[in-house]
């Protein structure tokens, strides 16, 4: 039986993890505005990062005492900033199921080599068992949304209200796609090059009043480099949650990040962007129930991402290959459909298992997904075909 090729294409290819697929409509002529050339530091500076702020604010809805900064070195920066400058006032649950959260657990037992640490991990497409993380007397450091695994939390039910530590949360591949139950959560960390398409290499942090404190009544052990600083003189940097940034940022991504705001307001904020990342997952979940060979990595539905959507090979004559033969079958599927010009960046991530991840956030259209799975059954029949090639 001859394998045809799918005669239509998305009209936006772009599925990457990272940085992700611009919004619907964008244009470079809509950053036109940006004040190129002028310092951050002037009063027009100032009013585009402060609006920044305040918009990010509103669209994900974070209470009005907690305080949002924008932050060097995208998620990462804001991520390392948190465990740097807060880690070490109590013991520490690191939790852990893909190479995220993984490297977080690194940096805390290896660099930082604090003492009482607890590690929770799980394999590709499961959660540590929630149930057994001390959310009550110790800090807490967890993924949202790994964004490698297409593996979430379902919910911060399993986070005491009553907790002495703090929640530490990367939640860069949640925010604007996934509601974060605030109250549960202390550090919030996010890129722009996620959920909203921005541009890479700027981060946000997001504290509410308890890590505020931590900050002012605890002083690490070790150093801190001027760039993870947000305390000074025993108070707090005001200046970083109004717009006054650590270091220089692009003021054309500064403005990229504000369209991409205005865009959300008029998609229906929050519930809207939500609403577009729940209806591109189920294009995906669609195909998956009618295509045999090809599942889900997340083992639970209720785990499973609804923007980083990671799909794994099951057909036996996959599943029989070695692993290295089994990454170079994924590879090959992921091959086909960028030649095909029909989509980019579907790889699974170098750590990950073999498989495709797409993405399939609020900047994603249906219709592009829809277009797009028909290649992916074409482009796994071809690399099967091979298979079959290659074993006569």
């Amino acid at each position: 039986m001859v394998n045809t090729a799918p005669s239509m294409r998305p009209r936006v290819p772009n599925f990457s993890s990272g940085p992700c697929a611009k919004r619907p409509g964008w244009a470079l002529k809509n950053l036109s505005d940006a004040p190129l050339g002028r310092s951050h530091r002037a009063k027009v500076g100032k009013d585009k990062l402060k609006a920044a702020i305040d918009l990010t604010r509103e669209v994900l809805q974070v209470p009005a005492d907690y305080r949002i900064g924008i932050v060097p070195a995208s998620d990462t920066g804001a991520v390392e900033m948190a465990l740097w400058s807060m880690l070490g006032a109590r013991g520490v649950d690191m939790l852990s199921w893909e190479s995220f959260g993984a490297g977080w657990v690194t940096d805390v037992v290896k660099q930082l080599k604090l003492e009482d640490v607890r590690t929770f991990d799980a394999p590709y497409g499961e959660l540590p068992n929630l149930k057994k993380v001390d959310t009550k007397t110790r800090d807490v450091v967890f993924t949202w949304n790994g964004t490698t695994s297409g593996v979430r939390v379902p919910d911060a039910d399993w986070i005491a209200e009553d907790r002495e530590g703090l929640t530490i949360c990367d939640a860069t591949s949640a925010a604007f796609a996934q509601r974060l139950d605030w109250p549960k959560l202390d550090v919030v960390t996010f890129s722009w090059q996620k959920v909203l398409g921005g541009e890479a290499a700027h981060g946000m942090i997001v504290l509410s009043p308890r890590a505020v404190e931590r900050l002012l009544t605890y002083k690490p052990a070790w150093p801190l480099p001027k760039i993870f600083r947000m305390t000074s003189g025993g108070k707090l940097i005001e200046g970083i949650f109004v717009g006054e940034t650590i270091n220089t940022p692009s003021m054309l991504a500064v403005e990229d990040y504000l369209d991409a705001l205005l865009w959300a307001k008029k998609v229906g904020g929050l519930d809207g962007l939500v609403k577009r990342a729940d209806a591109n997952a189920r294009v995906v979940a669609k195909f998956v129930r009618e295509t045999d060979g090809i599942d889900f990595l997340a083992v639970k539905p209720k785990t499973r991402s609804n923007t980083s959507v990671c799909l794994t090979f099951t057909d036996p004559a996959v599943t029989a290959l070695s692993a290295e033969a089994q990454a170079a079958f994924a590879k090959q599927v992921a091959s086909i459909i960028e030649k095909a010009g029909a989509g980019y960046d579907l790889g699974h991530y170098r750590d990950a298992p073999p498989g495709l991840r797409i993405w399939c956030g609020a900047t994603v259209q249906s219709r592009d997904l829809k277009a797009l799975m028909p290649w992916v059954a074409y482009a796994f029949a071809e690399a099967k075909a091979g298979l079959g090639k290659k074993a006569a």
